[in-house]
């Protein structure tokens, strides 16, 4: 209790001296930034910034009771030690009674096109696992791909370069970074594995606790935003997972991961539109299940698309938009050795609701999701979300 105290006061008293600006929060894609991007870019010329963004959310399945949440509450700071160097950290409380460290990075800027970081980072794959704060995308909840398949928020320790060449339109990143646990002793003589059929490689983030590391990944990102309104991503990530030292030499202790991402986002006056594909093909799952006594899949896939209109004028500050968005993934898009396609991961879902942004910063969110998978006569509730957002 003390220690949330302690941060809250931090808070309140630097907001006074170093609030950061609010006009940075763009529909525009192509000048849209994350909480990072807006510490680093030095808001009012202070040597310290900082702000927040949080989530309370109300989520009601059909025929069960519905469930009330301070889903998350992430504080932001960033300090300048000079026109080269800056420090970025976010403190990330969820669900009001676990703490994290979601990013804490150095960023150096070695020339106007590129700067190293370095420290605990976001791996840049999709659009949500960047931009995933609650006024940047529609919806209550956030797109499930990003979920089960890229497993937001994905963040791990690393080092790399970031920049872009503003002649050709192009951004960058390029880092290497520990990967997933995927095995450990399970203290009774056994093995346990992290990763599963259900929600793919997500529960072997290390989120930088003790993070075990033996083979280091790579992970790369393009962004391309040379015709107006439109921002093209391309994104790969590629290695080993990480098995503690008195597991790693045995058989199907590791796997490898390939992850290939392509992403979209379009804004014309009222309209907007987004669309993301995600595959993934992992090796050596079939002596990693027969291990663990796991049912990962062999391949991982998931897409979506999303319309959205604008309901007010463009000269208001509020904005309302209605959206659709279309989703489909599979985490068991493909299966090793005699492991049988469970087609209850193979899901759909269809979600339709109102953004209401309020004001720069203050989005309220309702939507309706029919949700299903490929299994004949499966039953998956259908779930009504209400939400507010804030970011400043």
């Amino acid at each position: 209790m003390k220690r949330l105290t302690l941060l809250f006061s931090i808070l309140l008293v630097s907001l006074a001296s170093a609030q950061t600006q609010q006009d940075s929060i763009t529909f525009d894609p192509q000048k849209q930034l994350n909480a990072a991007q807006r510490l680093l870019s030095g808001n009012y010329g202070k040597a310290v910034t900082v702000g927040a963004y949080g989530e309370l959310t109300y989520n009601q399945p059909e025929a069960n009771n519905g469930e009330l949440d301070v889903q998350r509450l992430v504080l932001l700071f960033g300090y300048k030690f000079n026109d080269k160097t800056q420090f970025i950290t976010e403190v990330e409380f969820e669900h009001v009674e676990e703490v994290f460290v979601e990013q804490a990075f150095v960023n150096y800027a070695i020339a106007p096109n590129v700067s190293l970081r370095g420290g605990l980072m976001l791996i840049p794959m999709g659009i949500v696992n960047e931009f995933h704060e609650p006024t940047t995308f529609n919806g209550v909840e956030r797109p499930a791909i990003d979920n089960a398949i890229v497993p937001t928020t994905w963040r791990e320790i690393g080092i790399g370069v970031t920049g872009r060449f503003n002649e050709i339109s192009l951004g960058y990143q390029a880092y290497v970074f520990n990967g997933f646990k995927s095995t450990a002793f399970d203290g009774e003589g056994g093995v346990s594995g992290f990763l599963k059929g259900s929600n793919g490689l997500r529960g072997g983030r290390q989120k930088a606790i003790k993070s075990t590391v033996d083979s280091p990944t790579l992970s790369t990102k393009f962004d391309y935003y040379g015709i107006p309104g439109l921002r093209l991503g391309l994104a790969g990530y590629f290695g080993k997972t990480q098995a503690e030292d008195d597991v790693e030499e045995i058989d199907g202790a590791n796997i490898g991961i390939s992850m290939i991402g392509l992403d979209a986002r379009y804004a014309f006056q009222r309209f907007t539109a987004r669309g993301q594909f995600i595959h993934a093909t992992l090796s050596d799952t079939e002596a990693y299940n027969n291990l663990t006594g796991r049912d990962l899949g062999s391949a991982l896939q998931g897409w979506y698309l999303e319309g959205a209109y604008n309901l007010l004028s463009q000269e208001k500050q509020q904005k309302l938009f209605a959206f659709l968005r279309y989703e489909q993934y599979d985490t068991h898009a493909d299966t090793d050795g005699a492991l049988v396609q469970n087609d209850a991961y193979n899901r759909t879902d269809v979600t339709t609701g109102l953004s209401y942004h309020i004001a720069p910063g203050v989005v309220l969110k309702g939507d309706y999701q029919f949700r299903d998978n490929a299994v004949s006569g499966g039953d998956v509730p259908n779930r009504l979300n209400f939400g507010i957002g804030v970011w400043f």
